[in-house]
């Protein structure tokens, strides 16, 4: 699924790829932070394209209700009664593009979907789907109109990147060419929901993380705890994410084990974005802290 994407689709995307891939995988929600323009919905289209799933889009704004996204119950005149008419949360793959655009009443209905795997609408709960995954984007938070997630909620996302611009060659050549966006719809299948679950399973149960890697994460996640920069260091919730993605990542690699290299190869997407710097600190390149922490670890041997 990979390689179809990155090589006819989306070249120069791979990371990003590499990471939602590892987020669905996981049971996770990612988050893209970036410049508009970039491709970051163009990414989630494609991953829904490519996994058969069903997919929701939603474009916030600031007069965005919660019931827009969760779905509301209309009276029914004729039989006197209500009927509830599900919103777009109601499919495997939702795009919440520009999600720091709601308002924060917004957000919190929406993250709160994605912690429950359910929502409560006049008092009558309704599961969402299985597999379930959030897929939201955001513009920098210096930008007009927004309204930047408190570290509470960004909590809620396995992993959070950024996606880049592509390298100058390739960016040429979709200068020339166009855009990609109109051949998303082409994109054949290649798995089902059922094949979703089932990897998913295999993830959680069938790849094996070894003492020594859950003492490897449990290092780092101290580290942070003492780091002189940071004011609130990794919970033991992100140490139980590292761990999963972690999984994933080894899964996609084709092995029943985690590798160092696995932990390494997600730790900054996991980890960066549950940091929280001391105020002097404050406009630090997290991700840059999490690099610097782990080259002061020694890596286990297998």
């Amino acid at each position: 699924m990979l390689d179809t994407l990155c090589g006819d689709y989306l070249q120069g995307k791979e990371e990003v790829l590499r990471l939602s891939a590892i987020a669905l995988l996981s049971g996770g929600h990612i988050l893209i932070e970036d410049l508009p323009g970039l491709g970051k919905t163009t990414v989630a289209l494609a991953l829904a394209g490519s996994t058969g799933l069903s997919f929701g889009r939603v474009q916030c704004t600031s007069d965005l209700l919660p019931s827009d996204i969760t779905g509301l119950s209309v009276f029914n005149r004729e039989q006197g009664t209500f009927t509830f008419l599900p919103g777009p949360i109601f499919n495997n793959i939702v795009l919440l593009d520009e999600i720091n655009r709601a308002m924060p009443r917004t957000q919190s209905a929406m993250l709160e979907a994605m912690e429950e795997r359910r929502v409560t609408v006049e008092g009558v709960t309704h599961p969402l789907p299985d597999p379930f995954m959030v897929f939201a984007t955001q513009n920098p938070s210096d930008q007009s109109g927004t309204f930047p997630l408190p570290e509470s909620q960004l909590d809620r996302f396995l992993i959070c990147t950024g996606i880049g611009y592509p390298p100058e060659k390739l960016e040429r050549e979709i200068i020339s060419g166009g855009g990609i966006r109109e051949r998303i719809g082409e994109i054949v299948p290649v798995a089902t929901a059922a094949d979703i679950l089932a990897a998913r399973h295999a993830v959680a149960h069938e790849v094996y993380l070894s003492e020594k890697l859950v003492s490897y994460i449990h290092a780092l996640v101290l580290a942070t705890r003492s780091h002189r920069m940071i004011q609130t260091g990794l919970s033991t919730r992100a140490a139980i994410s590292l761990a999963r993605a972690a999984r994933g990542a080894a899964f996609l690699e084709g092995r029943d084990f985690v590798a160092p290299e696995d932990v390494k190869g997600v730790a900054v997407a996991v980890c960066a974005h549950r940091l929280v710097m001391r105020p002097e600190h404050f406009g630090s390149d997290r991700g840059e802290v999490v690099r610097e922490l782990l080259d002061d670890i020694a890596l286990p041997l297998h």
